[in-house]
């Protein structure tokens, strides 16, 4: 699809290095529109876009925006940002990434996932099954799909399978055909006023789907089942381990390479159905959850149940989602993008769930200071399935506030909540030093944070 009519348009990306900031980038230049963008740091980001010929400046200022007539901001761009105040200066159309994604995505077919966790999985599980018919559609996600080795993927069909962050209020904008709403939590707390405020968005989000499309809404989590008594109009499915669940997960059985369920199915006016033996090649029940969402959504579009087992369990997964890394010394080393309790909790109960002898070890990097300020007891109390915590510093993410508490009595927290071996080291270097001594055998070792530690996790191998 070639736009024509946005020809003498040049639309620069304020933070273009984000993954959902360099996906939708992507998407729009191979739509034909004339994109550009900047960024403080060079990433694999910024590599694939400059292979799809899109211009990117290392640094943020005023003259990387001389031509452009667009601007679009990452949700991390705050208010002092030199490349924003120059559009303002010059009334240029400001938009949210949110907001230019609903632009792009407003005549298409729509399957929006959302949620505070497992969006990114979700919208893979989906593409995984689409990839298995003959529709081709646009996949904007927020990580990178190991199938297609990049974040989106411009499709033929009108169809577009989409992941729509929370984290600054911009997935409302979206238009929904379909949609998942995986979970609720205290996340985002530095936008939203409160949890309420939080809950009635998604609320008002979950109204939008039209009369011929439908909403998935898993009722395992708590505020979810919240909202079902808020919505008045009842177009929704339900899915979950939960016995009231729609879609019910049953028979589950974890090991080291796959997870596999049963899935019964009970909608109003139709035959109820059992879906055998559903694998997946991914650990944890938060999984199998993903995993039943788009399963819930293909079966409702009319996708055969063979298509759907056969993308499942084919699915090459996404990056930085408990991703083998290494081994070294008969351990085996992971990553993962765990940055907030939740995470870290169900992850952990995913590796010891499959892992029943093996040590855990997990090495946490804390993600922005205001999210550990507002969530310092939960961080003590998850690692409870982990045998060793590393605790590295914490990922700043460029906030300035005071963390109003001393670090090393957060560790103790975790020590004693958590009933865990715990360690502190200051760098990656430490890391790699203690790495050296003391891990070897049948261990499982997982990295853990969306800062740097990833990056850390993969430098391990050169440093030891």
């Amino acid at each position: 699809m070639k736009i024509e009519l946005a020809k003498t348009e040049i639309i620069h990306f304020v933070g273009i290095g984000g993954i959902g900031m360099s996906g939708l980038a992507l998407i729009m230049k191979r739509m034909g529109f004339n994109v550009q963008g900047s960024d403080l740091i060079i990433n694999k980001n910024i590599g694939r876009l400059r292979k799809d010929k899109i211009k990117v400046n290392i640094k943020h200022t005023k003259k990387n925006i001389k031509n452009a007539t667009i601007v679009v901001i990452s949700s991390a761009i705050k208010k002092n940002n030199s490349e924003l105040i120059e559009a303002r200066q010059k009334q240029l159309p400001i938009y949210k990434r949110g907001e230019m994604l609903a632009n792009i995505v407003s005549l298409t077919k729509n399957i929006v996932v959302t949620g505070s966790h497992g969006k990114t999985t979700t919208t893979s599980l989906l593409a995984a099954i689409f990839s298995k018919t003959k529709l081709d559609p646009t996949i904007i996600n927020g990580g990178v799909l190991n199938a297609i080795k990049s974040s989106a993927k411009l499709g033929k069909s009108d169809w577009c399978i989409l992941e729509a962050d929370e984290s600054d209020g911009s997935f409302i904008h979206v238009p929904p055909t379909y949609s998942i709403v995986t979970n609720i939590d205290r996340e985002h707390m530095d936008y939203y006023d409160s949890m309420n405020d939080l809950k009635n968005l998604f609320i008002e989000f979950i109204n939008k789907v039209p009369s011929f499309g439908k909403s998935f809404i898993c009722i395992d989590d708590k505020n979810n089942n919240d909202l079902l008594k808020k919505i008045k109009i009842k177009n929704y499915y339900t899915y979950g381990t939960n016995l009231r669940s729609q879609f019910h997960i049953k028979n589950i059985k974890q090991v080291k390479k796959f997870s596999e369920y049963d899935l019964s199915i009970k909608l109003p006016g139709k035959k109820n159905l059992i879906i055998n033996k559903i694998r997946i090649p991914l650990l944890g029940i938060h999984n199998i959850r993903n995993s039943t969402a788009a399963t819930a959504v293909a079966l409702t579009i009319g996708i055969s149940i063979n298509v759907i087992k056969s993308g499942l369990k084919e699915f090459e997964g996404v990056q930085r989602r408990f991703n083998k890394i290494f081994t070294y010394r008969e351990t085996d080393f992971y990553d993962d993008y765990a940055h907030h309790p939740t995470e870290i909790r169900e992850v952990l109960n995913g590796v010891r769930a499959a892992y029943r002898k093996e040590e855990v070890v997990c090495v946490f990097q804390p993600h922005r200071i205001s999210r550990l300020k507002d969530l310092k007891k939960e961080f003590s109390l998850s690692f409870k399935k982990a045998d060793t915590v590393i605790l590295c510093p914490i990922y700043t993410a460029g906030e300035k506030i005071k963390l109003g508490f001393n670090y090393y009595n957060f560790a103790k927290d975790i020590a004693k909540n958590s009933n865990v071996k715990l360690f502190m080291v200051e760098n990656q270097y430490q890391l790699a030093k203690f790495i050296k001594n003391n891990i070897y055998g049948k261990k499982i070792v997982v990295g853990m944070g969306a800062g740097t530690i990833s990056a850390w996790m993969k430098q391990l191998p050169e440093l030891i």
